[in-house]
């Protein structure tokens, strides 16, 4: 017999299950912008501003552009996702956090059906913004912060946790290590995939990283109530 009052595991905000689905499309994404958007990186903003500086360096000023607006797009999304939070507006959206994954797999899915006469420079910058969102909504692993867009400082978290796992015997920090370990692999599976569908299918292929999307929203969605599982509903 089913206990009907027995604790479903939620996919929450800060779910090892969650994060891995987001890192997937993080990984993606800055695949797919790098090969198919003129070599700018969608997430990795870091990367952005060496190259930015590198044009501005060998006066290749008009390059220099093409690091700019995605740079400007990263920061429109790190404010939206600030304004979203206020509480008027948290409460007429009713979960912000399901919104910002409804309005990313909108914008990639638009992404996909735009002609390939578009700018690359229009695709980026969509990219870079709700890449943006992401990473400033979904930035707790259970209770740890971790980033579903870039994987160094992740990579920095998973080596000191394994040290403390490995050296020190510490148990919390082993299953740190091990969440981290699934968070970074899920982001080099993504980039693998973005980057063999990117050359293979081409821009159209942004709607994998959409599909992974529609699996996190509806997970959550269910997680949280607003989809009754069967078993609820018995």
């Amino acid at each position: 017999m089913i206990d009907k009052h027995k604790k479903i595991p939620s996919l929450s905000s800060n779910s090892v299950r969650l994060g891995v689905l987001l890192a997937i499309v993080g990984g993606f994404l800055d695949a797919y912008t790098f090969i198919s958007r003129d070599g700018v990186f969608a997430n990795a903003q870091t990367g952005n501003i060496v190259l930015f500086a590198v044009k501005v360096a060998n006066g290749e000023w008009k390059d220099s552009f093409l690091y700019i607006f995605p740079i400007v797009a990263f920061i429109l999304g790190v404010l939206v996702s600030e304004i979203v939070k206020i509480p008027y507006i948290r409460q007429v959206l009713h979960s912000y956090r399901r919104s910002i994954l409804i309005l990313e797999c909108m914008v990639l899915i638009v992404v996909g059906i735009l002609p390939s006469g578009v700018p690359n420079i229009v695709v980026t910058v969509s990219i870079s913004f709700v890449s943006s969102l992401q990473i400033s909504t979904f930035n707790k692993l259970d209770k740890w912060a971790y980033n579903s867009t870039m994987t160094t400082g992740n990579l920095r978290t998973a080596t000191q946790a394994a040290y403390a796992a490995f050296i020190e015997h510490n148990p919390e920090a082993r299953k740190q290590f091990k969440e981290f370990f699934w968070i970074i692999l899920s982001f080099l599976s993504g980039a693998l995939t973005g980057t063999l569908t990117t050359i293979h299918i081409g821009n159209q292929s942004i709607w994998i990283a959409s599909g992974f999307l529609v699996i996190a929203l509806v997970l959550y969605h269910r997680d949280r109530g607003y989809i009754k599982s069967p078993i609820a509903l018995k």
